[in-house]
């Protein structure tokens, strides 16, 4: 048996070893700064600095901080069923005798309750959650941390955000968020999501960033913050945190069966809208009048793009600002106001956000040149800004196409108005045509940006190819207008 002297200097020379290594290695000294000690950024400097990050703030400090400020919304809304009724001449319904014999006595009415989340924005009351939370409710109760119950009425909502803006009279100050600047957030940062999941009240989830900037196909703004922080029915309108307890967006949806995926207003776009929810209740935006699509490199590469950056003007609504203006299908618009385009989703949220009657200078590029075109925004109504889905650009051999004229018949049949073009009729399966997104019924207008009246016209354009190139087609489908890109050989 080891006597515990010997134990005391085994342990002593294993230390004194451990400095030599360490001194002879050049390695920093150990401290607790990498279990999230407080103040270990001072003593543990030599520490990495992700490793100072893993435990950066005291959480349930944090959350005792701002969970007064986050609320349980909860609506009811009426649901009026319409039975089927026949009048008698003596007053008497037989329908009513069938629904009460083999359904009974049901109403015609019934209360349909939802629940979700939101957060108080000032301390007079205003609260912001999601709008769909909110939308149809006949009556909104928000229920405070402390359980106090208040009726809530609608200031303002946007659908396109799926942002809505909710008061309640407390009668006193409220504690209210402070809204941090989600642009700013890094992926891979933590953050807290607090709300009503499955109506059990307050409830605390923390993650990271996962993703930035995700469409989701919700609406033209789609600029979603991805995040593992555990979001689920309820959550819906609540707010997501940064560690600096600063509301950086507002948890709206899910994936469902998606594990760990949730997704989060950025709430720079919820402040965008926020004062004229409360002055005005609804939102106006600018608009331009283009319909735009993605910009692929076969694209980029016809139209003589430098960099491959920019939205690429599929049509131009007849009379808009853009019409106006001069700028035409097929300009690449790579800056607005100023501002960089680098693609076709940054476009509709650089122009809404644009005040109507405002004049700009857009830039376009066409016929591979620069066009500076200054024009005026006007306010949009309803949804007249869109991107277009665009199809799949891999292309290799041939064209794989069949096309053939409108002819009064098939203008008639599939209610054309423009004769103008040429008819998809058939799409080779596994061609490049094929490849890139044709499909039977696509309205050709154009070839290489040049006009084409008919079939005859259409096949000596393409004659008049020469070598390997990409062709630029221009089609319609439907009420959208879409480029296509084919390689050919």
């Amino acid at each position: 048996m080891i006597r515990r002297s010997k134990v005391v200097v085994l342990v002593l020379a294993a230390v004194a070893a451990g400095l030599v290594i360490s001194a002879a290695f050049n390695l920093p000294p150990l401290t607790n700064a990498f279990w999230g000690d407080k103040g270990g950024e001072k003593s543990g400097s030599a520490v990495p600095a992700a490793a100072l990050r893993m435990v950066p703030v005291d959480i349930p400090t944090l959350v005792k901080e701002v969970s007064p400020a986050v609320v349980n919304v909860s609506t009811t809304q009426v649901v009026r069923f319409n039975r089927p009724r026949m009048r008698q001449p003596f007053g008497h319904d037989p329908f009513e005798d069938f629904w009460n014999n083999f359904f009974g006595n049901m109403p015609r009415e019934q209360k349909r309750r939802s629940l979700g989340s939101g957060f108080i924005v000032s301390d007079d009351g205003y609260i912001l959650t999601n709008n769909h939370v909110v939308e149809k409710a006949d009556e909104i109760t928000v229920t405070l941390l402390d359980k106090e119950e208040f009726k809530a009425k609608v200031i303002g909502a946007d659908t396109k955000t799926d942002i809505a803006l909710i008061k309640i009279n407390a009668g006193k100050k409220l504690p209210h968020v402070v809204l941090g600047d989600s642009e700013r957030l890094e992926i891979g940062e933590w953050v807290i999501a607090i709300g009503n999941p499955f109506g059990l009240g307050h409830t605390v989830t923390a993650g990271i960033v996962s993703a930035k900037g995700r469409i989701i196909g919700s609406g033209p703004y789609d600029d979603f913050i991805q995040t593992d922080a555990s979001i689920n029915p309820g959550n819906s309108g609540g707010p997501l945190f940064n560690l600096k307890g600063e509301v950086v967006g507002i948890n709206t949806a899910i994936i469902q069966g998606g594990q760990g995926i949730g997704f989060a207003t950025p709430i720079h776009l919820a402040k965008s809208v926020l004062s004229q929810l409360k002055e005005k209740g609804k939102v106006t935006r600018g608009w331009l009048g283009v319909y735009i699509q993605r910009l692929t490199p076969e694209m980029a590469e016809s139209l003589g793009i430098p960099g491959k950056k920019g939205a690429l003007v599929a049509d131009v609504t007849k009379d808009g600002p853009a019409d106006k203006a001069g700028i035409k299908s097929g300009d690449v618009i790579v800056s607005f106001d100023s501002r960089d385009v680098g693609d076709e989703h940054e476009l509709p949220q650089i122009v809404a956000a644009t005040p109507p009657g405002k004049k700009v200078t857009v830039v376009v590029i066409r016929d591979g040149k620069e066009v500076k075109i200054p024009l005026t925004i006007a306010e949009m109504e309803g949804e007249k800004a869109a991107a277009v889905k665009n199809g799949k650009s891999d292309l290799t051999k041939g064209l794989g196409l069949a096309v053939q004229d409108i002819t009064p018949e098939i203008a008639q049949q599939f209610e054309i108005e423009n004769r103008k073009g040429v008819i998809v009729s058939q799409v080779e399966g596994g061609s490049p045509a094929d490849d890139a997104g044709f499909q039977e019924g696509d309205i050709i207008r154009s070839v290489n940006r040049q006009p084409v009246k008919n079939a005859q016209e259409f096949g000596a354009v393409l004659k008049k190819l020469k070598g390997e190139t990409t062709v630029l087609f221009l089609v319609e489908r439907g009420d959208a207008r879409i480029f296509l890109a084919v390689k050919i050989k």
